[in-house]
C-alpha cells in the first residue's frame, strides 16, 4: 500500500483517492497544537494522513468554515494510518480514550471493525444534522453499524475501467464498445485485442484479491452474512467471480505481476491496453505524460447470469469519525455539515490541487467536475466517476474483512494454479473461522 502512495504523489494535480486508504508520512504535526487530546471551545483537533490529500482537504475545509465562524480553529495532526489504528487500539484497550482527538480519519474497510470492536470510542452521529442521503449509498454503508451512522464519507474509490484508445483502435474497437458489458464479452474482445496487438487488456498483482473484491461487490456480494459470519461456502457469487478471474488469466487477457511497481509499470510502459481499479489509479496513469489524450474511462464489466450484478463497484476510500471524547460535538457536527457534508464549493476548491473526488452527490453537477480533462480524451471524467459512485451496490465488511480478503487471495492463487475452486473456498472459510476463534 505504501508503494501505491508513492506512485500517486508523483501524479501532480490528480493525487487521487488511494492516499485516503493508505499510509503516508512518518507522523508529526501538520499545523499548530499538541499531538492528540480533544479540545473544547471553538477548536477541533483532527488526526489524518497525507499532506497532499487528506490534510490539505481538511485545512481547506477549515478556511471554508471560518468565513462564517472567524474564531474557529482547526488543529490537524499528521498521523499515518497505521499509527491511527495503533493509537486507537491502545486508547480503547487501556481505558485512556481522552488521548484521542475530536475527529479521526478511518479507512472504509476498517471502519465497521473499529466501531464494533471499540464502540465506546465513537459518537453515533445519526441525529447530528448531517444529511447522509446526499452521499452515495454504498459509500455511506461503510460507516453504518447496526443501522446507525458513525462516519462522514469523504473520498471516492469508485471503480473505473481505463483503456488505451490507441490500442483499442488497432483492433477495431472504441471505448464505447466496453460500456455496460459482461465479463464474458470483455474476455472475448480482450482475446481479439491480444491476437491483433500482442497486448493483454488487464494486469493485476499476483497474490492480491483487489479485483476479486471489486467483482464481488459489483454484484452486491460479500464474504460475510448480515450477522458478520463468514459466508463463502455455497456463495454462488464468490464462485462465479473466482471462475471468471481464472478464465481471464488462462486466456491471457489478464496477466499477473509480482508487485505494485510492476503493476503501475504495465500501465505506463504500454504493456497492457487498460486497467480496472479504484478511480485513484488515474493518478498513476497520468505519470506517463506522453500518453496524454490516449486514455478513456467507462464502467467495469458485470458478472453474467448473477442476480444483482451491476457495472459498478468500489476499491479504497476513507471516512471521518467523531470520537466519543470530542469536547464540543455540536461544533464538530456543524463543521462537517457545512463542509464535507454540505458544500459543493468546498469540493470544487480542493479538486484541482489534490484530485480529491468526493462521494457527495451534488458535486457531480458542479461546473468544475464537468470540465473536460485533456489526458482522458477531453471527457468530463470527474462528473462521470461521481455518477458511478451513486450506483455502487453495498457490501458487508465486518470485523474480519482483511483476514477474509487474505484468505480469498490465497484461494485464487491456488485456483489459478489448478486447484479445485470449491475446496479452496472451503479452506478460505475455515481459515477465517479459525481467526475468529470458531
Amino acid at each position: 500500500m505504501k508503494k501505491k502512495i508513492v506512485s500517486l504523489l508523483l501524479a501532480g494535480a490528480m493525487v487521487a483517492s488511494l492516499t485516503a486508504c493508505g499510509n503516508s508520512g512518518s507522523g508529526g504535526q501538520a499545523s499548530g497544537g499538541k499531538d492528540g487530546g480533544a479540545k473544547g471551545g471553538n477548536e477541533l483537533t483532527v488526526w489524518c494522513w497525507d499532506p497532499a490529500f487528506n490534510i490539505y482537504s481538511m485545512n481547506e475545509a477549515a478556511k471554508v468554515y471560518q468565513k462564517d465562524h472567524p474564531d474557529f480553529k482547526l488543529n490537524v495532526v499528521e498521523t499515518p494510518w497505521a499509527d491511527i489504528q495503533t493509537k486507537l487500539t491502545t486508547a480503547a484497550t487501556s481505558g485512556k480514550l481522552d488521548t484521542l482527538p475530536d475527529i479521526i480519519l478511518l479507512q472504509d474497510n476498517a471502519f465497521q471493525k473499529n466501531v464494533l470492536t471499540y464502540p465506546d470510542a465513537f459518537k453515533d452521529i445519526t441525529a447530528s444534522g448531517i444529511d447522509f442521503t446526499q452521499f452515495a449509498k454504498a459509500k455511506t454503508a461503510y460507516s453504518v453499524v447496526n443501522g446507525k451512522n458513525y462516519g462522514v464519507p469523504f473520498d471516492n474509490g469508485a471503480v473505473v475501467a481505463c483503456y488505451r484508445t490507441d490500442i483499442l483502435d488497432q483492433a477495431g474497437y472504441k471505448v464505447d464498445d466496453f460500456k455496460d458489458i459482461t465479463w464474458s464479452k470483455y474476455q472475448q474482445m480482450g482475446e481479439e485485442i491480444l491476437a491483433k496487438t500482442g497486448k493483454p487488456l488487464l494486469s493485476c498483482q499476483a497474490g492480491e484479491s483487489d479485483l476479486i473484491m471489486m467483482m464481488l461487490q459489483s454484484a452486491g456480494g460479500s464474504l460475510f452474512d448480515k450477522d458478520g459470519k463468514p459466508s463463502m461456502v455455497g456463495n454462488d457469487k464468490l464462485k462465479k467471480v473466482m471462475e471468471t478471474y481464472a478464465s481471464l488469466v488462462k486466456s491471457g487477457v489478464l496477466i499477473e505481476v509480482n508487485d505494485w511497481d510492476q503493476y503501475v509499470g504495465t500501465l505506463t510502459n504500454s504493456t497492457v491496453g487498460g486497467t480496472i481499479n479504484g478511480c485513484w489509479i488515474m493518478a498513476s496513469i497520468q505519470t506517463a505524460e506522453d500518453q496524454s489524450g490516449k486514455w478513456a474511462i467507462t464502467n467495469m464489466p458485470k458478472l453474467e447470469g448473477v442476480d444483482g450484478a451491476t457495472n459498478y463497484s468500489n476499491n479504497g476510500g476513507s471516512s471521518w469519525a467523531i470520537t466519543s471524547v470530542c469536547k464540543n460535538p455540536d461544533l464538530a457536527y456543524d463543521f462537517m455539515a457545512k463542509t464535507f457534508a454540505g458544500s459543493t464549493s468546498f469540493y470544487e476548491t480542493i479538486l484541482p490541487k489534490s484530485g480529491a473526488l468526493s462521494t457527495y452527490l451534488p458535486a457531480a453537477q458542479s461546473k468544475v467536475y464537468a470540465e473536460p480533462q485533456k489526458f482522458f480524451g477531453d471527457a468530463p471524467v470527474y462528473a462521470t466517476i461521481t455518477d458511478f459512485a451513486s450506483k455502487i451496490p453495498s457490501n458487508n465488511t465486518g470485523v474480519y474483512y482483511y483476514e477474509a480478503r487474505d484468505a480469498v487471495a490465497t484461494a485464487i492463487t491456488n485456483v489459478v494454479a489448478g486447484a479445485d475452486i470449491d475446496a479452496e473456498i472451503k479452506t478460505a472459510e475455515d481459515t477465517v473461522n479459525f481467526a475468529m476463534g470458531k
